[in-house]
């Protein structure tokens, strides 16, 4: 899934690419990922791109206030052409969602793999009135986002797991399953450890893992093509995505804990003291 870092990168690179273009053409081909029915999708036809913004991982493409907004989900990405197929796209099993078209002749495709078809659109005239947006906690690269900020949500976080409170887009606005692993290996904590049981030192440590890692990560991202993103966010981890490889900082070799529908990867050695995390992937309760 795109994070923060990916998604963020991505919205700088189309703002070159889309800002003062004009809308030539907008078809929807996967129709359950439009999510809204008022304006149509055809009201964007002819409008001039203005802004492209970011919500949590939620790209915004304002034209003219009308905002086409998507979010990728687990398995969705953005394929940029600088020359769109001119035929029109044929409703059925293949990956493609949504093609836009501008009037040089470029524009991208928005496209999900698999099969459970959770790419989100939105066509709205305010970016408020999408629930996912609207409940979105702090963004912790903007610059509001200080040490007071994570004491206010640690405090309010009680014995929650710190895997948890980092993934929770309720909370903390735009890290997902890979950036909370890694955020964790950076601060030596464990998924699993309760947001209570941090000292004042412990609390720095984390707000300052969590905006060096973030800030890392994003300045390898700027500047690379949509293409590119998301083998350079696999290339950079340092956990996440490594089960059964030695750490890069201790050696020990990292584990997995798995649930139905992912996973999470951690050191022993940097993070648990050695103790190696109960695998309860048939428990729907993790301690």
């Amino acid at each position: 899934m795109p994070e923060l870092p990916q998604v963020e990168a991505l919205r700088d690179w189309l703002a070159g690419k889309l800002v003062g273009r004009v809308i030539a053409g907008v078809q929807l081909v996967d129709f359950a990922a439009l999510k809204t029915y008022q304006p149509p999708l055809d009201a964007l036809l002819g409008l001039e791109i203005t802004d492209v913004a970011r919500h949590g991982k939620f790209i915004d493409v304002d034209a003219q206030s009308v905002h086409l907004i998507f979010h990728f989900a687990r398995a969705g990405w953005l394929i940029w052409r600088a020359s769109q197929p001119t035929t029109t796209a044929r409703p059925g099993r293949g990956p493609l969602s949504l093609r836009m078209t501008l009037d040089d002749g470029s524009g991208f495709d928005l496209t999900e793999a698999g099969t459970q078809r959770k790419l989100a659109v939105y066509v709205i005239p305010d970016p408020m009135a999408v629930p996912g947006i609207a409940t979105l906690g702090p963004d912790p690269l903007a610059t509001s986002f200080t040490r007071a900020s994570l004491d206010v949500i640690l405090d309010a976080a009680g014995r929650a797991q710190l895997k948890g409170v980092l993934r929770d887009q309720r909370v903390i606005a735009g890290i997902g399953n890979a950036y909370s692993d890694e955020i964790l290996h950076v601060a030596r904590m464990g998924p699993f450890t309760p947001a209570s049981s941090l000292d004042d030192c412990g609390r720095q440590v984390l707000y300052d893992s969590i905006r060096q890692v973030l800030v890392d990560a994003l300045a390898r991202s700027a500047g690379l093509s949509p293409d590119k993103l998301k083998d350079d966010k696999r290339a950079a981890m340092r956990v996440h995505g490594r089960t059964g490889q030695n750490c890069d900082v201790c050696g020990t070799t990292i584990a997995e804990v798995s649930f139905a529908d992912s996973s999470l990867q951690y050191c022993p050695g940097c993070q648990t003291g050695g103790k190696l995390l109960a695998d309860r992937r048939m428990s729907k309760l993790l301690r």
